[in-house]
């Protein structure tokens, strides 16, 4: 069974443009990507400063893109981070929410994320309280679907080590607690999953009570470990046979747009093609694609150096690339040269800031 695929923009970093966005849009709409949730993490206003409202400027973009949405027949949905406020949720903090979600609701938002993590998790009775915390939320929103994102998203120690160690049966908890109506997010193994077994998502709907929502962590390549690197090689370690397990697929983007599409469109062949899927022959499919025959052969055979070798180790490559991309007149190339200029470099300092 295929899933349902869509994005969410939940990277850390420059957040696209809205052009960009409702360019994404329309290009992955015939490959079957049906859904997008704005989330990015320097969106400050869905995180620490949740409890107040988008300014006018840019509530009115996020109503156009929306209607755009709408008008592609995707649907639209936001990922809000109420900062741990499940350590209090007092009158306060529920008259903020509320306000909140009444804003969310009049951008026409039809999914609804509530997002539990990067925050700390070593609490007493933490799924019976965001269990609950959510429930409050379904009650009150106006979106017809809602997907909460837990604390621990994966079975990954690098959770543990970064917000506490997770209570016990944490994950059980949630499934038992939650109405079966609301979905829940997961990434897999790792933070960063290179591959799925179907094993593990059937323990997940085990744990869970239900399929889990995908939130795959590629082509994403935010952070100091990723942002010298182009993600552009086709998805592998993805079999078909996992859309049995999943309530709906969602992929993480890559900061850079244009060459998200590439990987993109290989997840859409890797389900329609099941066993016959061939990651390299999806590849030349999708980069001919997305940047025609001509562009997409010099990436072809410039990937070792954009996907693998990275940015700060190209030594006298780099100038080479940039004169062989600078000559393009394509937005993905203009991509690999910003990229070369280091547009996109991130230090650990402006993940924290977020």
């Amino acid at each position: 069974m295929v899933p349902k695929l869509g994005l969410i923009e939940g990277y850390y970093g420059e957040p696209w443009s809205w052009a960009a966005r409702a360019e994404q849009v329309t290009a992955l709409k015939p490959h079957g990507y049906d859904f997008f949730m704005y989330a990015p993490k320097a969106d400050a206003y869905l995180r620490k400063r949740w409890r107040e409202m988008h300014p006018d400027s840019e509530a009115e973009a996020l109503t156009r893109f929306a209607a755009h949405c709408a008008r592609q027949d995707v649907r639209f949905g936001v990922g809000l981070s109420p900062f741990e406020i499940y350590r209090d949720f007092n009158a306060e903090a529920q008259d903020a929410l509320e306000a909140k979600l009444d804003h969310l609701d009049s951008l026409g938002v039809q999914d609804l994320g509530i997002l539990f993590d990067d925050m700390r998790g070593d609490l007493p009775g933490l799924a019976d309280t965001q269990a609950r915390i959510v429930h409050w939320i379904a009650e009150r929103t106006g979106a017809s679907r809602v997907i909460m994102c837990p604390t621990y998203y994966s079975d990954d120690p690098v959770l543990d080590m970064a917000f506490g160690r997770r209570p016990p049966g944490y994950l059980e908890t949630l499934g038992a607690l939650l109405d079966p109506a609301i979905e829940i997010f997961w990434t897999g193994e790792e933070v960063c999953s290179r591959d799925y077994s179907l094993p593990h998502l059937a323990q997940v709907c085990e744990q869970l009570n239900r399929k889990p929502f995908l939130w795959d962590n590629y082509p994403v390549n935010d952070g100091p470990r990723m942002s010298p690197y182009l993600h552009i090689r086709g998805f592998t370690g993805r079999p078909a046979g996992m859309g049995d397990y999943l309530s709906a697929h969602a992929i993480n983007p890559a900061l850079q747009p244009v060459l998200t599409r590439i990987p993109a469109l290989t997840l859409a062949e890797s389900y329609r093609l099941g066993a016959g899927y061939s990651y390299g022959a999806a590849l030349e499919h999708a980069c001919d694609a997305v940047l025609g025959p001509e562009l997409g052969g010099a990436v072809r055979r410039h990937l070792m150096l954009l996907n693998d070798t990275g940015r700060d180790r190209l030594g006298d490559a780099a100038e080479r690339l940039r004169q062989r991309y600078t000559a393009v007149d394509h937005p993905a190339a203009r991509e690999i040269i910003d990229w070369l200029d280091g547009r996109w470099h991130m230090t650990r300092d402006m993940m924290i800031s977020d």
